[in-house]
């Protein structure tokens, strides 16, 4: 049997539409979960870094964001090193110390351990670096990295990927504006 350019078309065009009909009815198990997110808020304080990094550079000393009641701890600055955080109305978050470069004025830590209600994410980790900014000043950052609290297809809208960003974003510039208040003030 002799085949023509044409007959060879046509197969391929069937073969193509196949293909793409099996590719339809199959999206919605080729559809992927959530993706990554991440939040990078900074704040400059009128205070030299050093003085800055003497306010947050205890890893066991969380007493500068707002909603932390308490922090308890063990192995102080070490990799490694756990703090548990109590918040306002009793809820804690527990989290570990990865990485700590004093001489860069930078630390990073995840969290271990939180219920979604109180902060809608999972795989949290976060690095809070000071550097130093124009007039003698410093600038602080805190960027963090983590996937929604909902870790499916079709979160519910407390848990999705825009809760989370807006959750953290939040904490982070609460968080520095207190730091910067409270640094400046002399407090």
């Amino acid at each position: 049997m002799r085949m023509t350019i044409g007959t060879a078309l046509a197969g391929v065009a069937a073969l193509a539409v196949a293909g793409t009909a099996l590719m339809t009815a199959f999206a919605p198990a080729l559809a992927h979960g959530p993706t990554r997110q991440k939040v990078r808020e900074s704040i400059e304080i009128n205070a030299a870094p050093a003085k800055v990094w003497a306010a947050i550079g205890n890893f066991q000393d969380m007493s500068w964001l707002p909603p932390v009641t308490k922090t308890e701890g063990a192995k102080g600055n070490e990799i490694g090193a756990t703090r548990t955080l109590t918040l306002t109305g009793g809820p804690t978050v527990e989290e570990e110390l990865y990485k700590y470069e004093p001489d860069m004025l930078s630390y990073s830590y995840r969290i271990t351990k939180v219920d979604v209600k109180v902060l809608p994410v999972t795989n949290y980790s976060s690095t809070l670096t000071v550097s130093p900014a124009p007039d003698g000043k410093a600038k602080l950052e805190w960027a963090g990295a983590f996937y929604r609290g909902y870790p499916n297809n079709d979160p519910p809208p407390e848990l999705s990927d825009e809760a989370a960003v807006k959750a953290v974003s939040g904490l982070y510039k609460a968080g520095l504006e207190a730091l910067k208040k409270k640094i400046e003030s002399g407090s």
